[in-house]
């Protein structure tokens, strides 16, 4: 049984710990999607901290279609918020690649998600802040994030939370219904998550949570998926020196 305001009174307190340990009167810098991750915990940090110590970034890829969704949030919760365009950014590096060399689909779709991490640390070195991930357990644990892009990040009040238990944190925090409930999307690629994982984040959520499943494939894909990509979760390998092999 999942408590939504226990978990949200729980991590209101965990981030004001955050911050006073690692960072007293440091500044929550979120990047706003539009979606419930972002959204959940850019609340959440008001919530924790006061709206005058959160600031949103808003970081369109030359054109979105949902770019209002963001813009309500931070009207919603009365930051401040800055809007960096990163089309310029990826185009130019893009450019800069070596001449022959074949850029994979899988560069085209992970070189955004790393350009904004470091649009949003660049913002927060110049505000006193902390960046917050916004990643969620449901996707951390399919590995459906990019690593040194989304999955970077200070703090992370949602990484063990799954999507469903998100989505009743962001009600209880009364926030708007067309972002809590909307449909989970990269931005990127086009395609929504559930279209690209191939599987519902409600199975995902309910096999994390009870190792309940009833579609034998699904389980394996799963599992696959979650052996993986554990190493996005983990440190980075490094050679101890004097310990033999």
């Amino acid at each position: 049984m999942f408590d939504a305001q226990k978990a949200k009174d729980g991590a209101v307190e965990w981030i004001r710990d955050f911050f006073e340990k690692n960072g007293k009167g440091c500044n929550a810098v979120v990047g706003i999607s539009g979606g419930k991750d972002s959204s959940v915990t850019a609340a959440l940090c008001v919530a924790a901290l006061g709206r005058a110590r959160v600031i949103g970034v808003l970081m369109p890829n030359g054109e979105q279609s949902d770019i209002d969704c963001a813009r309500l949030l931070v009207d919603h919760l009365g930051i401040k918020s800055f809007t960096v365009n990163i089309k310029a950014a990826v185009d130019g590096l893009i450019r800069a690649l070596p001449d022959g060399m074949e850029i994979t689909a899988q560069t085209r779709t992970n070189l955004p998600p790393r350009i904004r991490m470091a649009t949003l640390y660049a913002i927060s070195q110049s505000n006193n802040g902390r960046v917050a991930n916004t990643c969620n357990l449901s996707e951390d644990w399919v590995g459906y994030s990019t690593r040194y892009g989304d999955a970077a990040g200070d703090f992370s009040p949602l990484a063990n939370l799954t999507v469903t238990e998100v989505k009743e944190i962001g009600a209880l925090l009364g926030l708007p219904r067309e972002l809590v409930d909307k449909v989970p999307s990269d931005g990127l690629c086009g395609k929504t998550d559930e279209d690209n994982l191939g599987f519902t984040y409600a199975v995902l959520d309910r096999y994390i949570r009870t190792g309940e499943i009833e579609d034998i494939k699904i389980k394996e894909k799963i599992d696959r998926l979650h052996k993986l990509n554990k190493f996005k979760l983990e440190l980075m390998p490094f050679y101890k020196f004097g310990e033999s092999l």
